[in-house]
């Protein structure tokens, strides 16, 4: 008798989960997503820089960045080249500097002065990584470039734009959730009172490109994004671009999640249908 009691207990579960995912999925459905089209002066995006290029968000935001036509020159910082860096490259429309150390910049200080914006996608799973090692990566790594950067750009005004997470707290039980807070306030911190504003990235899911997704992303991309718990890596890219035209709009210490990294991808595309 038991074997029919847990079946029956399981079937309950999964109804109910399959109720609970359901609902969800038509509240997105029918939640109004639309932004007003941006219709003032854009900020600058001249010349932007994007640190993390290699790895699945970096590669859809120099994805998004490539197609942008706001966008002029592109300088990439990386550890090693992708075929996506290359095409940009033989563009002509990136600059690709390989860079080792993440804690010293005075190699590229004169590509950092030119520009107007920073994506910044570097980061690692935080499975098998000790604390230091982890906050290195995500706290220091960023903090030592912002530090670098502010006090050689003489433009009036510079973004950089962090990809967080979703789901972070100072009081988490999870190491990577409260260094991603440290990171947050650290850079936020670093910004006030001055020239540059940080935005941060809370994204959930993030699905490689297309191009770039094999089976099992598709599948976990596809089971998640109709509860507006995905995002593409290049819509990241284009929320980015977005938030950057905007300019005053978003202020130091703003931060943008799934939906809205959603929201501000389909205004910029809207934006381009319309300019186009």
């Amino acid at each position: 008798m038991r074997i029919p009691r847990l079946r029956n207990v399981l079937a309950t579960l999964l109804v109910l989960f399959a109720a609970v995912y359901l609902f969800g999925a038509v509240s997105l459905a029918l939640r109004d997503d639309s932004i007003a089209v941006f219709e003032g002066r854009p900020a600058s995006l001249e010349t932007i820089a994007i640190f993390g290029a290699s790895g699945t968000a970096g590669d859809g935001i120099l994805k998004a960045a490539m197609a942008a036509p706001e966008i002029g020159k592109i300088h990439v910082v990386t550890r090693r080249a992708t075929p996506r860096m290359e095409e940009g490259v033989a563009s002509g429309r990136v600059q690709m500097t390989l860079h080792t150390d993440y804690l010293d910049y005075s190699t590229i200080r004169e590509q950092m002065a030119e520009v107007d914006a920073v994506f910044w996608a570097i980061g690692i799973s935080a499975r098998g990584v000790d604390e230091k090692t982890y906050g290195m990566i995500h706290v220091d790594f960023p903090r030592k470039f912002v530090e670098a950067w502010t006090s050689i750009s003489e433009k009036p005004d510079i973004s950089f734009h962090y990809i967080s997470s979703s789901d972070i707290s100072e009081d988490s039980s999870m190491m990577w959730a409260r260094e991603k807070v440290r990171a947050e306030k650290t850079l936020f911190g670093i910004a006030e009172g001055t020239n540059l504003r940080v935005i941060a990235y809370r994204p959930d899911y993030i699905g490689p490109t297309e191009e770039e997704a094999h089976i099992g992303q598709d599948i976990l991309y596809g089971f998640f994004a109709p509860v507006g718990a995905a995002v593409r890596a290049a819509q990241i890219g284009q929320a980015m671009i977005e938030v950057s035209v905007r300019g005053a709009e978003f202020a130091n210490g703003d931060k943008v999640g799934t939906w809205n990294i959603r929201r501000y991808s389909d205004a910029y595309e809207q934006r381009l249908t319309d300019t186009g």
